[in-house]
């Protein structure tokens, strides 16, 4: 349970877990991914893919009930050309947006404001995460 703290995990399934982005995109980005390191969704065996849906779509319960955004980016980035940072564990994003949450900041500096430090996003998710059976 500590080292899942420090490294921001806040649920472990049977076969994925949830981890918040560590650079995200917006304050709450999550990530699911299978707890088997592949590097593609075409390698998960059917009870990793149905436990990376319904963890995917219990982020996004919870984020609308904690954060209430207007809306979500959700999908996987597969291969560096694809975008992937890390793309030897794929993962599911999940990304909560609002209206206007872009500014002239990621457009001419590449840095990126949220409103919201990492540790407190953590803080608010976790209760809500914990309520979820494995």
């Amino acid at each position: 349970a500590n080292e899942d703290k420090k490294n921001f995990i806040l649920h472990r399934g049977d076969t994925c877990f949830i981890i918040m982005n560590l650079y995200p995109y917006n304050a709450g980005h999550l990530m699911v991914s299978p707890n088997r390191h592949l590097s593609c969704i075409t390698q998960m065996n059917e009870k990793e893919n149905t436990e990376l849906n319904h963890l995917t779509q219990k982020c996004v319960e919870i984020l609308r009930t904690v954060k209430s955004p207007e809306g979500f980016n959700i999908g996987a980035n597969l291969g560096k050309a694809g975008g992937a940072g890390f793309d030897e564990h794929v993962h599911m994003h999940i990304v909560p947006r609002w209206l206007a949450d872009t500014n002239f900041m990621p457009v001419l500096a590449d840095i990126r404001v949220h409103p919201e430090h990492l540790q407190a996003t953590y803080d608010n998710l976790l209760p809500h995460f914990q309520t979820l059976s494995k």
